[in-house]
């Protein structure tokens, strides 16, 4: 039996049709904004188990990604599964230092505070990681708001200068693609921040269809296909050589945009953010921990403690935070040479898995103390 042939012009009817449906289904999905509900949608703590950290990092061969989604970062994340009657939840907030950068999942601050079996209230401590690797208390503010939904009985929280500049505050990508969850906690809370900076991202049309969300989308699927492999494997970092920390300076005294020392006060640094998030957590206590930093003693040590710091500004910075602490009642730890320089890694915060279990005791030791204090 022979068939007529296909024409242009049934040709043409298909590729009208199936621009038309394209089309349709970018509208819907415009309108929609289904990407935080996508985002909820995730084989961890399903098929696989949750991950001990939030999802960061650029190698594939780390089995982990960097995405903006703060929906498919938690959905991935141990902390969602239902709080046991009998867990003393505590989520540890902070920068790389927090999250572990050149530390394996179970060598963290986290997951050394569980190895040490505390109780509190007669409940086991069961410490979660929600440490971000950007410094920014802007960027710790936003994962903070979001991981409340999941009933913490007690926040600690590492700051670090370098975290506290304004200039830092919406630098991070996380910051500017969460603008709609951002500008509300300005907005509420008063912040020193500009609603309107230029550096926030707000989608047009276009950018809300599936085309202009055709990379979060693709990060959401990459990572619950990264689940598979990490599961069976635990690699969630590839580790390789590094360059230590500097121990030997030039003469510099210069930080940030200072190129010569300055009386510097509460208003140069992000303090509003901490007294937010201080505001926002409402009853649930929270520890500022002040986290340790690398110290020098080669050449002109005298004038920089490390790469990052010129001893000027960080002497101020700890004067101002100790007694903005002491002021407004905060739970404070000034731990900033709790740790020997020895077991500082590549950065001024990053530390050995020696530091981080010597850091996880004194905080344990601390956080026992102010809750036992309190009741």
């Amino acid at each position: 039996m022979n068939h007529p042939p296909v024409g242009w012009a049934f040709g043409g009817r298909v590729l009208l049709k199936a621009s038309g449906l394209f089309i349709l289904f970018n509208l819907m999905f415009a309108l929609a904004e289904p990407l935080p509900l996508i985002g909820q949608l995730s084989v961890y703590n399903r098929l696989v188990p949750g991950r001990e950290r939030l999802p960061y990092g650029e190698n594939p061969a780390s089995y982990n990604l960097s995405l903006n989604s703060l929906d498919a970062m938690f959905a991935s994340h141990v902390v969602t599964a239902a709080k046991p009657a009998d867990e003393f939840r505590v989520l540890v907030l902070g920068d790389s230092s927090v999250w572990g950068i050149l530390l394996r999942p179970d060598e963290t601050v986290s997951t050394n505070l569980n190895a040490e079996d505390y109780r509190i209230d007669g409940k086991p401590v069961r410490a979660y990681n929600i440490g971000h690797p950007i410094m920014s208390v802007t960027k710790d503010l936003l994962l903070l708001d979001y991981a409340r939904r999941y009933e913490p009985d007690l926040i600690v929280w590492l700051v670090t200068l370098e975290s506290l500049p304004y200039s830092r505050q919406i630098e991070t990508p996380l910051v500017q693609q969460n603008a709609a969850r951002i500008r509300p906690l300005i907005d509420q809370y008063d912040l020193n921040l500009d609603r309107d900076d230029p550096r926030f991202v707000d989608p047009d049309w276009i950018g809300r269809t599936i085309v202009g969300q055709r990379r979060a989308l693709a990060d959401w699927w990459r990572l619950q296909l990264y689940g598979f492999a990490w599961s069976n494997t635990g690699i969630d970092q590839v580790y390789g050589e590094y360059t230590p920390r500097s121990n030997d300076f030039e003469v510099d005294v210069s930080w940030q945009d200072y190129v010569e020392p300055v009386a510097l006060t509460e208003a140069d640094l992000a303090f509003d953010v901490i007294r937010t998030a201080h505001t926002m957590v409402d009853e649930t206590p929270l520890v500022l921990v002040n986290e340790p930093i690398y110290r020098a003693d080669g050449r002109n040590s005298d004038l920089r403690y490390n790469f990052w710091y010129p001893q000027w500004a960080y002497d101020q910075y700890r004067a101002l935070l100790a007694e903005m602490a002491e002021r407004e009642g905060w739970s404070y730890l000034d731990a900033w040479d709790a740790i020997p320089p020895g077991e500082f890694t590549d950065s001024p915060v990053h530390l050995t898995p020696a530091g981080s279990q010597q850091l996880s005791q004194v905080i344990g030791r601390f956080i026992v103390s102010e809750i036992t204090q309190h009741e």
